[in-house]
């Protein structure tokens, strides 16, 4: 029989789907299977926010595929798998809408102070904290956005109906295409110095690891508002966090962190100064990693996976891969 492994939870449709096509063993819940224990006979597996080193591929001689239920392939090794003949394949666009719209929840829970003025009412203060929570509207600000593909360009869409102005920097992308989106390109340095609020949408690197540091925070304005829905080591953390304490950055919002590049399902250990931090700025949101995580994005993503599992399960080339495996190519 198939045998599929399912790492964290996905849409009840699409594992009641999965389970019309094998064995499936979740690597999640009370009765959680470890991938180990199944390794030796697993053909699919759908994969979240698990780690999948070369041990782990190394260790399936009947996997056939590895199903991204995301965008990301941060933690899969590619050569591995493409050295072993298996497929990696991911579900673009599925979580676009959840996670711009994630990107407003956080600029409106730092624009109106929200986490403050929730904590103040339900530690029974009411008119004493009242006075400390003036906050500002979104309207006439300038968004700044740092990478411009499906997400960035629904986020100006959703920023132009807060009647913000928006800005781009991305050097992939044609001046043209960002005008049609109502947005106007500009380099780096004049996105930085000229964005109320700055959300990064830029993949993950060698130039663009730790590209928001201390300079480059020293060259934002005064009050300025990061939002980080991308990936977490687009920031140094310790600047960040300096910048907050100082009044320099009036906001951060950080939807991933850099530990998530060493442990993407506890990655807090790994990233102690936001850890210690968290919590005691109000100035400072810390979310895990929630932003493409909607009923509507769990559907689709898991969607798009399943499909890819059914078409390699099937004997043919799957949609969305991001590699082209030996033994199949």
């Amino acid at each position: 029989m198939t045998s599929l492994y399912v790492s964290d939870a996905i849409h009840p449709h699409v594992l009641a789907q999965l389970r019309e096509l094998g064995d499936v063993h979740l690597g999640y819940g009370p009765h959680a299977t470890p991938y180990t224990a199944v390794q030796h006979q697993v053909d699919a597996v759908m994969l979240r926010a698990e780690q999948f080193p070369a041990d782990k591929i190394q260790a399936s001689p009947q996997l056939k595929i590895i199903a991204r239920h995301g965008v990301g392939t941060d933690n899969v090794d590619l050569a591995a798998a493409t050295r072993a003949g298996v497929w990696v394949t991911v579900t673009p666009g599925s979580n676009a809408r959840s996670v711009a719209e994630h990107v407003f929840a956080l600029a409106l829970a730092l624009a109106r102070r929200i986490p403050a003025a929730a904590a103040g009412t339900a530690a029974g203060q009411w008119g004493a904290i009242k006075p400390h929570l003036t906050g500002f509207e979104l309207h006439g600000r300038t968004l700044g956005l740092f990478g411009f593909g499906r997400i960035a360009s629904l986020t100006a869409g959703i920023a132009r109906v807060f009647g913000m102005t928006v800005l781009v920097s991305d050097p992939y992308v044609a001046p043209e295409f960002v005008r049609q989106h109502g947005a106007e390109l500009v380099p780096f340095d004049d996105l930085i110095a000229r964005a109320d609020i700055l959300s990064l949408h830029a993949p993950l690197t060698t130039a663009t690891k730790r590209i928001i540091d201390a300079a480059a925070i020293a060259r934002m304005r005064p009050g300025t508002v990061l939002i980080n829905t991308a990936r977490g080591a687009l920031v140094d953390e310790t600047a960040v966090l300096l910048a907050l304490e100082s009044g320099h950055l009036g906001g951060a919002a950080l939807d991933v962190i850099e530990g998530e590049s060493t442990d993407m399902q506890d990655p807090l250990p790994h990233s102690r100064e936001i850890a210690a931090r968290n919590g005691h700025l109000d100035n400072l949101i810390v979310t895990p990693h929630v932003a493409g995580q909607t009923t509507q994005s769990l559907l689709a993503a898991g969607t798009q996976a399943l499909q890819c599992i059914r078409q390699v399960l099937g004997g043919t080339t799957p949609q969305h891969a991001v590699n082209h495996p030996a033994a199949t190519a």
